[in-house]
């Protein structure tokens, strides 16, 4: 398992940190995603032989979010 942290712009109400948890929590390969809407961040822990960091970037744009 890898674990990494995404700078996510765009994500300000219990709305956002549930469309992205949900929405990358259901990736295949995904064990964990956690967000803090505090620090504008979500937390990722995932198996890389399953999905990729871009598929799990691309999950969080696809929801009208900006990952830095």
């Amino acid at each position: 398992m890898e674990k990494t942290t995404l700078k996510v712009n765009g994500m300000s109400c219990g709305h956002c940190v549930n469309s992205v948890e949900g929405s990358v929590g259901k990736l295949d390969g995904v064990k964990s995603a956690k967000v803090n809407l505090k620090a504008g961040e979500v937390d990722v822990e995932f198996n890389p032989s399953e999905v990729s960091l871009g598929k799990i970037k691309e999950t969080i744009d696809d929801q009208g979010y900006e990952v830095k």
